[in-house]
């Protein structure tokens, strides 16, 4: 859903010739906003995680507790950097 929502989002600001300056001052600030992304970013970080743990393994194989490491790892990268991204843009 929250994919949707971006998307829609995005071509809106887009027909609506929007710049990008006014995107942010639009949702700088906006508690919503913050909310809807947050959650956008945590699902992301636990999505993506899982559907590359079945692409490492079928595709190359790799299975065991580094790949599990490895996955971990990947989720938290995500995690961090897609809550800073968010951060800095609402704060």
């Amino acid at each position: 859903m929250c994919v949707v929502v971006h998307l829609a989002t995005i071509i809106y600001a887009v027909q609506g010739g929007l710049s990008a300056a006014e995107i942010l001052g639009r949702t700088r600030g906006n508690a919503s906003w913050l909310a809807f992304y947050s959650l956008f970013v945590i699902a992301a970080a636990i999505h993506a995680p899982i559907g590359l743990r079945t692409v490492l393994g079928e595709w190359l194989r790799w299975r065991g507790i580094w790949r599990e490491v490895f996955l971990i790892f990947f989720a938290y990268t995500l995690l961090w950097f897609g809550l800073q991204a968010v951060i800095g843009v609402f704060a």
